[in-house]
């Protein structure tokens, strides 16, 4: 390391005397300051004239590619500005890591501006080949480490690159590329510069962000903008939703279930944020909730509008799993209802003409049913017994609704549906709950023979006669 530092002014030195030198010249001095600039003390020595000397040069390759565009100048060597430009680049990017005194200097003396200015030049060149992509790359990177921990720098970079220069990045063929647009974009933004994304221009950005999550599933940036940004901002999220197809809903929903179902705790801001989705979502179910009933026809297994109402309502079970939102839920006007109607319409339709709604048992235990709405009645079934947690006004409301004789027809063993007797128990205890007239209504149902009673003990339930009256009560099951 000490050797290194000492390395330093004589490096700074012949860079300063390179900066009006032959290209090679320079590019042999830049080179040995990236080097140098790897470890942390010669960052720390760096001095302002190593970084305007930089400045310098980088300007001047700016101005050699901007001539070589227009084609106003033949003799200019694109190759050999490419790689200055690229080594220039490397050279900031390492001078910058955990440096704040270097950050600042740089952004002081223009370097942001000066790059981004660069960086749009050289999207303007039509070539692809490995020095204009290096160059690239590099440039996002310095933009990426100037910008990290440090607001100044970001609030600059915002200033000069936002939306332009992240909507040509974001759609660019090389992944690297992308990734660290995502990167300089995730370090920028914040709760503030979020808002922004809602400007109808602005958006865009936010769109191809999800794009790209979705083409590149190992981009850890992009979901990391999604889950850390764009998830914490429900106005957002409407707006987005409203853009995207069918497939990036489902892939936006899964996110969204993917932070719900965290046990981490949550803040009450948080908490707000999640309680604002599940209003949007159980509108959404509510509105759509019907589309699944395309996959009664064969033909339809992979209808999009029906992808998406089954990844709603598999949210909404996740979030009425969580305490903290299932009170919400539990209030929302017409969800519930929602649930029963959906229920009914997919057990009828069932019942109508043999589907994936149809109750079977044939399976020898081997096989898996491939089909997108296994489970659907299942989760339907969930979701109100969810609803119906310590909660008077729920459970009379699905009496009301007829919903407590549709649970107990949905509860025999159903391989379209797996563990739908398990939530049927689990919805006929909480609907039964401290609630005498739910409890009543199942022991008449049973004594006129209209509720299984193998079925109600499957789920560790007898009728029991008591001063004239019919109880349902809880028993130890027996062993299978």
């Amino acid at each position: 390391m000490a050797g290194a530092a000492g390395a330093l002014p004589a490096a700074a030195a012949r860079l300063g005397h390179a900066v009006a030198a032959a290209s090679e010249t320079r590019l042999e001095s830049v080179r040995a300051l990236a080097s140098l600039f790897r470890e942390a003390q010669p960052r720390e020595m760096a001095e302002e004239s190593v970084f305007r000397n930089l400045l310098e040069i980088l300007m001047s390759a700016s101005s050699e590619i901007e001539q070589a565009c227009k084609g106003s100048c033949e003799f200019v060597d694109l190759d050999t500005c490419l790689l200055l430009t690229a080594e220039c680049f490397r050279c900031l990017r390492n001078a910058c890591v955990e440096c704040a005194k270097n950050q600042h200097v740089m952004r002081n003396l223009g370097l942001i501006s000066t790059s981004v200015h660069l960086i749009k030049l050289l999207h303007g060149i039509q070539i692809k080949e490995e020095l204009l992509l290096t160059a690239l790359r590099c440039s996002l990177q310095f933009l990426g480490n100037i910008a990290a921990g440090n607001g100044d720098s970001q609030n600059s970079i915002w200033k000069c690159a936002f939306p332009d220069l992240f909507l040509k990045c974001l759609t660019y063929s090389d992944e690297k590329i992308v990734a660290y647009c995502c990167m300089v974009l995730f370090t920028c933004l914040n709760s503030e510069k979020v808002r922004e994304l809602l400007d109808p221009g602005n958006l865009l950005v936010a769109l191809r962000v999800l794009k790209v999550y979705r083409e590149q599933l190992e981009s850890e940036w992009s979901f990391l903008i999604v889950t850390d940004h764009l998830l914490k901002c429900p106005v957002l999220v409407k707006a987005l939703y409203a853009k995207l197809s069918n497939q990036e809903r489902v892939t936006l929903l899964e996110l969204i279930m993917a932070e719900v179902s965290e046990n981490n705790p949550v803040t009450s801001e948080e908490m707000n944020v999640f309680m604002r989705h599940a209003d949007f979502i159980a509108g959404c179910f509510r509105e759509k909730c019907e589309a699944v009933l395309k996959l009664t026809s064969a033909a339809d297994t992979e209808d999009e509008e029906a992808l998406v109402t089954i990844r709603l309502l598999d949210v909404l079970c996740e979030m009425t799993s969580n305490n903290g939102q299932l009170e919400h839920l539990q209030a929302l006007p017409g969800l519930l209802e929602t649930a029963i109607d959906t229920l009914r319409l997919t057990h009828l339709a069932g019942k109508q003409a043999v589907n994936i709604f149809t109750a079977t048992h044939a399976m020898t235990g081997q096989e898996e049913i491939s089909h997108p709405a296994v489970g659907f009645k299942s989760h339907l079934i969930r979701l109100i017994g969810n609803l119906c947690y310590k909660n008077k006004e729920n459970q009379d409301k699905v009496y009301e609704l007829d919903g407590i004789p549709l649970i107990l027809d949905n509860c025999s063993i159903d391989d379209n549906n797996p563990f739908v007797n398990q939530w049927a128990v689990y919805a006929i205890r909480n609907l039964t709950e401290q609630n005498e007239r739910n409890q009543e209504l199942i022991a008449q149902m049973e004594e006129k023979g209209l509720a299984d009673n193998s079925a109600l003990e499957r789920m560790g339930l007898e009728i029991e006669k008591r001063d004239d009256k019919l109880i349902l009560r809880s028993v130890k099951k027996k062993p299978l």
